[in-house]
Parts: C-alpha cells; sequence; structure tokens
C-alpha cells in the first residue's frame, strides 16, 4: 500500500517582511490568528502556534507516519524543530519593533518516544532570561496527559532589524 501525502504553503516572503514592524508578541498573534501566514516548515510538518503571549510559545503537533524515523517513532528532528520553535517564539514575543532574534544554539533531551498512539503533543516554550544581546529560553514537550516528552534550552541572539 503506497503512503503519499500533499500539502501547500503561502509566500514565506509575506511573513518575513512583517517582522519587525510590530512587537514581536503583535507579529505572532497575527500567525496565530491567520492574518499573518504561517512558515513553510508548520505546513511541511504538520504543527502550528496554538499559543502566544509575552515570554510563552506554544506548538501542537499530531504525531504521523511521515514523522517516523527507521526504528519507527517520530524523528529526534521533529521532536528539535517543535522545541526550537517554541524556545524561539517565546523570545520573539519579548521584542520591541525593529527587533529580532536568531537562535545560536539548541540542546535537547529526548526523554520519550513518541508514535502514533502518543496522540496530540505540545511544545511549551518560555523566557528564562533575556538581555540586551542574547536571551536564554526553555521549551518542553508534553503528551496529551502532560508527560514530559523532552526537553531543551535555548540561547538566541537579538539583533535591529533593517528599518522596512
Amino acid at each position: 500500500m503506497g503512503r503519499s501525502r500533499t500539502y501547500e504553503w503561502e509566500d514565506p516572503t509575506i511573513s518575513a517582511s512583517a517582522v519587525g514592524v510590530a512587537s514581536g508578541l503583535e507579529f505572532l498573534r497575527e500567525i496565530a490568528a491567520g492574518r499573518i501566514p504561517a512558515p513553510p516548515v508548520c505546513a511541511t510538518l504538520g504543527f502550528g502556534l496554538e499559543e502566544v503571549a509575552h515570554g510563552r510559545a506554544v506548538f501542537s503537533l499530531v504525531p504521523g507516519e511521515e514523522h517516523y524515523n527507521p526504528i519507527g517513532s517520530v524523528h529526534g528532528g521533529v521532536y528539535a524543530t517543535l522545541l526550537d520553535s517554541a524556545a524561539g517564539c517565546a523570545v520573539q514575543s519579548t521584542l520591541p519593533a525593529g527587533m529580532g532574534y536568531t537562535s545560536l544554539d539548541l540542546a535537547v533531551k529526548f526523554l520519550r518516544p513518541v508514535t502514533l498512539d502518543t496522540g496530540t503533543v505540545r511544545a511549551v516554550g518560555s523566557v528564562l532570561t533575556s538581555g540586551r544581546r542574547t536571551a536564554l529560553a526553555e521549551a518542553h514537550l508534553y503528551d496529551e496527559a502532560d508527560r514530559l516528552l523532552a526537553h531543551a534550552t535555548s540561547t538566541c541572539m537579538l539583533l535591529p532589524l533593517p528599518a522596512p
């Protein structure tokens, strides 16, 4: 039996051109509301921004076979993508207009396997500390029973964006 998956995404330059125009929190709220397109990676992996507040971002994913590695569980790169997104967007939610960020590092610890039977998983990111040039954030990946599946820390570099 063959398996296939088809998906579509919006033009990524639409959201990229909106970064830094308003605060990071306002930008992320527009994505969550669907008024600014989510980045293509969300369509590729099938995850989305569910919640955003100052210093906090939550993404969710329903695991599918398309996320599997050769041993029959969700690939660690999918975990890492969710955790990196949650930690990074938590940082972004604290930034004023005209500022952006980029991840400098991501340290992930995998605690439990994720499979089709796991159900929806949530990556919850929060800012631990933020300075003028860097911010430290963490993210936790939970199953539907709020069991911890993985956790990560991320250092992000804060940078001024060019004027639009």
